[in-house]
């Protein structure tokens, strides 16, 4: 559950938010409803995945005390699940990942939430603080974990806390409606952007008003037509792992502005960054927020000047 930096974030291809202490997403967006097919033209159809990666705690290797439980039975599928019983009003998780940068969340309590390992292979550690008063916070439990990931691209496929869906969910049933109306990977990943970007608004009174520890409901979403820009990339992100597109959620800074984006992983070009036009010669960089009709005056604030990406966190 990401603390929101203030002010800021936003959907580069699908804009995202997050980090500790600070606040502020942004969105993009405008549409009719339409689900555009690339597979016309073309007479193929893209084989659509039935089933979507489901975490689970297996419980076959658990750390923790009375209060906490870190399930770390599946490390190799590139996620560590993690529960909180205890009495604290704020709990926050912090993963420390083999190359030293500390990814921090914040937990709820009563059920296993599902958190990315996407430093690769190596040595993890894992703190859980729970806050005493003000903006402090004591260490209720930490743990070392080595992990060896049996496939790189699975931290980018499960679901997790920022990008949370089951096979109910509606994103799921929209995604795989999406894929059977287009011809490859490349077609579905253009045809969820367009959909995104052309039927989501961007909602300034949300984004001015987000609360800390705010986390994207992508069927709420759905249904409201409206949302900031951790909306708009949970939810593109959903859509494209749901069928087995390996996303990556990235979050750093456009310029002076702290944003989020999404890399796209495609079999004939490796990973895309920072994308999602394809005009069929060459990729190029696209704002969803201003895709969708909005203004750079208008939401310049929230996204930045669209300059100097720096990536500082993977999701």
């Amino acid at each position: 559950r990401p603390d929101v930096m203030r002010k800021s974030s936003r959907l580069l291809s699908a804009v995202l938010f997050i980090m500790i202490a600070v606040s502020s997403f942004s969105g993009c967006s405008k549409g009719n409803g339409d689900i555009s097919s690339a597979s016309a033209s073309t007479g193929k159809k893209r084989q659509s995945a039935l089933q979507i990666l489901n975490p689970q705690a297996s419980g076959s290797v658990v750390y923790g005390n009375e209060i906490i439980s870190i399930d770390a039975s599946n490390t190799g599928e590139g996620y560590v699940m993690v529960q909180y019983g205890g009495s604290a009003s704020k709990v926050k998780l912090q993963i420390t990942i083999p190359d030293g940068t500390v990814y921090t969340y914040t937990l709820g309590g009563g059920s296993y939430e599902t958190f990315p390992l996407t430093g690769g292979n190596g040595s993890y550690h894992l703190d859980i603080l729970e806050n005493v008063r003000d903006d402090l916070y004591a260490l209720a439990f930490s743990q070392d974990i080595e992990v060896n990931i049996s496939d790189e691209f699975k931290p980018f496929l499960y679901p997790n806390q920022y990008v949370w869906f089951t096979e109910d969910s509606q994103a799921v049933k929209l995604g795989r409606e999406i894929s059977d109306k287009s011809s490859d990977d490349l077609s579905y990943v253009q045809n969820v952007y367009h959909y995104v970007i052309e039927n989501i608004v961007y909602d300034d009174k949300k984004a001015e008003n987000i609360p800390t520890d705010y986390l994207p409901n992508l069927d709420q979403t759905l249904k409201d037509k409206t949302g900031i820009c951790f909306d708009y990339a949970s939810l593109m992100a959903a859509m494209l792992r749901s069928q087995s597109v390996p996303t990556r959620l990235e979050v750093g800074y456009s310029g002076e502005a702290y944003h989020a984006w999404v890399s796209v992983y495609l079999k004939e070009k490796g990973w895309v960054d920072k994308i999602i036009q394809f005009d069929g010669k060459s990729w190029s960089l696209m704002d969803p927020t201003l895709a969708a009709n909005n203004s750079r005056k208008a939401v310049g604030k929230y996204i930045g000047d669209g300059s100097h990406y720096t990536v500082k966190y993977s999701y």
